[in-house]
């Protein structure tokens, strides 16, 4: 799951009992959210397509692959979303904290009402969605990354028979080695974000 969301998740632990996530059915915001962010992955290269292609696609043709990444996204969307709105709460009781001072000084900086009752809930949803557009971004970045896997992939495959062959030798697991071109993306795409993660 998502860095920054597991670690306020974690946080969350300390000053909350568990609240289960990931039981909220997609929203509209979702399916759009994840449908722009299967587009980024999918790009408009041969290469990127076919990539998009073998990942996602589950039928002979795999012209499914662009329903069945919306469909799965959609569910990461709405399980980022419940992550995000229980961390941002645990992160808001443990900011309140227990005694009047600490409890004023919140109220006065989230409460916009006359009595500052709303203090609670303004705070949950400015850190819930602050959680949820730092999730986006990095959502964001691993399809940028799969994308760029693509290319790189198509330029090392290259186009002589000997170059192909190479390359399915190289990267192939199954017997036919016609999974190689998949494998490749997935192994540049990861080397790439361990790389970001590791700086």
């Amino acid at each position: 799951m998502k860095t920054k969301i597991t670690l306020a998740l974690a946080f969350a632990g300390l000053a909350a009992p568990a609240v289960a996530v990931g039981d909220t059915a997609p929203t509209q915001t979702d399916r759009t959210n994840a449908a722009q962010e299967c587009r980024t992955e999918r790009g408009t290269t041969d290469a990127t397509r076919e990539a998009f292609a073998q990942r996602y696609g589950t039928n002979a043709n795999k012209k499914n692959a662009f329903g069945k990444c919306v469909s799965s996204k959609s569910r990461d969307e709405a399980k980022e979303r419940d992550e995000a709105t229980d961390g941002a709460a645990a992160a808001c009781r443990a900011e309140r904290g227990t005694t009047a001072e600490t409890q004023k000084a919140f109220a006065d900086k989230y409460g916009t009402n006359k009595n500052k009752k709303n203090a609670f809930g303004k705070c949950v949803s400015g850190k819930s969605k602050q959680l949820q557009a730092e999730a986006d971004q990095e959502d964001r970045q691993v399809a940028l990354a799969r994308r760029q896997a693509a290319k790189d992939c198509d330029t090392e495959r290259g186009e002589t028979d000997a170059s192909r062959k190479a390359f399915a030798e190289k990267y192939g697991t199954n017997r036919n080695k016609k999974n190689a071109f998949g494998k490749c993306v997935s192994a540049k795409a990861k080397a790439k974000a361990d790389a970001e993660q590791a700086s």
